[in-house]
């Protein structure tokens, strides 16, 4: 071994916050040499491969992400994790349509609530209906006569909107309008439950002011036309963890699978899957370590964070304190590559979507840990903000230390960037990013080799250890915040 070489794997030892054994490198260490570019690239290929077959696309919904899924579970299960694969259910709009209430040939917009409900093409016309109680939420709020085929106007006070809807169906309702005026907290709570929409069987729509006026003013019927067509849309998560390791300590990796509609994805975000698919079998299911690990493949990223955030509201405040730390692995190999840490210490420009003050403790150390990771192997890397469009988000809101590393997206690289990386300045770190080139032969290999490497040291150092310098908060000191529709 060089004398270079040896000064390296004592300072990484130093960095992991443990002294390697005579002879025998921290675990960290081996992790991050064992994941190899090669490796990786044997992944991305495969997920190419999957594209090409699929009309050029891994996008949630689609057979190429089932495919893309498929080849997930069956390497963590060849390699003997045991796999969890839970579904869930997200919407989306094929159609937008344009919701209208039209009073006395005058057209108002209109929210449509009943988001799987349609009115048939030209809508329901019918006389206007006020129950005498406002709120509508119970049959003796109507008046003993009621016409046929009304269309229900109520209140948005008192109880859910399905509740509202059932008592209009009672009396013969053929769609109903719920009048909500713009209020400082939005809707009143309970008006919109969970998965309302599938108990909404009829057309259900939501007013403002104007709406509401017109409709007082109306001696004629009215017409009522929402035509904005919605699908259910069912994906899965991929979960496993190891079966070694303090279950109340658990350090959390994920990379979303899903590609954008009409692209391979292979870097956004084939790259991501590549490097934490290629730990979890490098590490294997029973490795030796103090805190167990856990791997996420999450569907629906490109749909709002759908699988992270179905993932991370659906946890209780016990669970939620069991994951020590959160670390997102995206975009590891970007053509134009830079090299950054997402900014946990909050040492560059403020973040636009998460304030300093809401940027859960222990995250600096995690961008400490791949920062000094990058900086040993010759690579200075730079913040990247914290947002909220990213799988780390629904983390961060909940309390869970967050970090991660990436090489970049859409941005332009700049010239100081381009002196510090190489590269070229002035164009995008992925002009690729979301598009039908974003393919495997776009691939920066040493950027995928470096930022890969360094996801397998990070998630080893912390399996061995969450405390130190660079550490997170013990069990006992953990302060999460459950999603309000959490279990």
């Amino acid at each position: 071994m060089t004398r270079p070489a040896v000064a390296l794997l004592v300072a990484v030892g130093v960095l992991a916050g443990c002294a390697p054994e005579p002879g025998q490198p921290p675990l960290s260490n081996r992790l991050a040499g064992q994941v190899t570019v090669g490796a990786m690239l044997a992944h991305l290929h495969r997920l190419q491969e999957i594209a090409d077959v699929h009309q050029g696309t891994r996008a949630d919904g689609t057979p190429g992400f089932d495919a893309s899924a498929d080849y997930v579970v069956d390497a963590l299960r060849d390699r003997g994790f045991e796999v969890l694969t839970p579904e869930l259910t997200r919407l989306e709009t094929t159609v937008a349509g344009k919701p209208t209430l039209t009073v006395a040939g005058i057209g108002y917009p209109v929210d449509q609530a009943s988001l799987l409900v349609r009115t048939p093409d030209r809508g329901v016309t019918g006389p206007v209906v006020r129950p005498t109680r406002a709120s509508g939420c119970s049959p003796a709020d109507y008046p003993p006569n009621v016409p046929r085929g009304g269309i229900v106007v109520v209140s948005d006070a008192g109880c859910s909107v399905v509740v509202k809807q059932d008592v209009a169906a009672e009396h013969g309702a053929a769609a109903l309008i719920v009048v909500s005026l713009p209020k400082r907290n939005g809707a009143p709570a309970g008006l919109f439950p969970p998965d309302y929409y599938d108990q909404l069987t009829m057309p259900v729509a939501v007013v403002g002011r104007d709406g509401d006026s017109a409709l007082r003013r109306a001696t004629r019927p009215v017409r009522l036309v929402l035509d904005t067509a919605t699908v259910k849309i069912t994906s899965r998560n991929i979960l496993a963890q190891t079966k070694t390791g303090s279950e109340h300590d658990v350090v959390m990796v994920g990379a979303h699978l899903d590609s954008a509609p009409g692209s391979p994805g292979i870097n956004a975000n084939g790259s991501g899957v590549a490097a934490v698919l290629e730990t979890a079998l490098q590490l294997g299911p029973e490795p030796a370590v103090t805190n167990a690990v856990r791997f996420a493949f999450w569907g629906a990223e490109e749909q709002q964070l759908g699988g992270s955030t179905d993932y991370v509201f659906g946890l209780d405040r016990d669970q939620l304190n069991d994951i020590a730390l959160y670390l997102d692995v995206v975009m590891l190999g970007s053509p134009n590559p830079g090299f950054f840490t997402f900014d946990g210490d909050q040492s560059a420009l403020p973040s636009r979507d998460i304030s300093r003050a809401d940027v859960p403790v222990g995250s600096a150390g995690l961008e400490r840990t791949l920062a000094g990771y990058l900086n040993l192997v010759g690579v200075r890397p730079a913040d990247m903000p914290l947002t909220s469009d990213t799988d780390y988000s629904p983390f961060a809101l909940s309390g869970v230390p967050v970090g991660g590393v990436t090489t970049g997206a859409s941005q332009l690289k700049t010239t100081a960037q381009a002196r510090l990386w190489g590269g070229k300045p002035g164009a995008a770190f992925d002009p690729n990013q979301h598009g039908p080139g974003d393919t495997v032969d776009q691939i920066n290999q040493r950027a995928l080799a470096l930022t890969g490497a360094a996801v397998a040291f990070a998630v080893a150092n912390y399996a061995m250890s969450i405390g130190g310098p660079n550490g997170v908060p013990a069990h006992d000191k953990r302060k999460r915040h459950p999603a309000p529709l959490g279990r």
